[in-house]
């Protein structure tokens, strides 16, 4: 069955919707969005490195947006403007990675498929990784659950209690730094973020408790996996774009119901 490469395609995207949707929700709560795209965005100054050394490209992209992930976590609260910090770590991370790439000229790179993902091309040695690194991140916020909402929703209630919020951070980074490399390969490093956010903004007007919103969006992250390579495969378009363009549909479909049921 792993054969056909649009089994394994789906499959890849199921992987990293299950996992990127729940954490998505915390980067939502949390006002995380910029965060998360500037750890994606490191990940390809990690693709660069990993070509260069001759590792995994798993593990270069996930070290590097680990990196990235700690030291943006280390400056937050300490004076800076994090916006402003955020979009100069984002941009420079991602145009030194392309000027890193620029000079492996011993390796051939499509460097489109690292930018906007080719799920059509995804391998049995990546499912492996995807599916490995998205049940990592989904046991690690089902185990840490309560204290990473705690701590989100109010981290003066979490420290009264025992949770450190600071730690709860180190967790959600590690999640983004996994996610971000297991998406890669299926929607590229412009388009993760928009995996992440896309399906939790979605699902938020649809939910009354966070737990269900994680559920919902988890199913919108599902559809829109298999509805975007159905359209790219019907419509002869770019897999990772049309995924992230069905998650828009349903994010504008949601949201126009949410306002609806408010009129009536």
């Amino acid at each position: 069955m792993l054969d056909d490469f649009m089994v394994r395609a789906v499959l890849a995207g199921l992987g990293v919707a299950f996992a990127a949707a729940p954490l998505g929700c915390f980067v939502v709560w949390r006002r995380m969005a910029y965060f998360g795209d500037a750890t994606a965005h490191a990940s390809i100054l990690g693709v660069a490195l990993a070509l260069a050394f001759g590792i995994a490209v798993f593990a270069g992209a996930l070290i590097v947006a680990l990196i990235m992930g700690l030291v943006v976590a280390s400056l937050s609260g300490r004076g800076y403007a994090m916006d402003t910090m955020l979009g100069v770590m984002a941009h420079s991370a991602l145009a030194i990675g392309l000027v890193s790439v620029s000079f492996l000229s011993h390796v051939r790179i499509d460097l489109m498929a690292y930018l906007f993902g080719d799920i059509l091309a995804v391998g049995k040695t990546d499912l492996a990784l995807i599916w490995s690194g998205s049940a990592l991140v989904v046991a690690g916020l089902l185990w840490r659950w309560q204290a990473l909402l705690t701590a989100t929703l109010n981290p003066d209630l979490a420290r009264s209690i025992g949770i450190d919020p600071d730690r709860e951070k180190l967790v959600l980074t590690l999640a983004l730094a996994l996610v971000v490399a297991a998406a890669i390969k299926v929607v590229g490093v412009l388009l993760i973020a928009a995996l992440l956010i896309i399906p939790a903004a979605a699902a938020r007007p649809l939910a009354e408790t966070p737990e269900r919103m994680a559920a919902v969006a988890v199913a919108i992250a599902v559809s829109s996996s298999v509805g975007g390579l159905w359209a790219s495969l019907l419509l002869d378009t770019p897999a990772g774009p049309s995924i992230v363009c069905v998650a828009t549909l349903f994010f504008a479909a949601t949201n126009l119901a949410g306002k609806i049921r408010k009129i009536r």
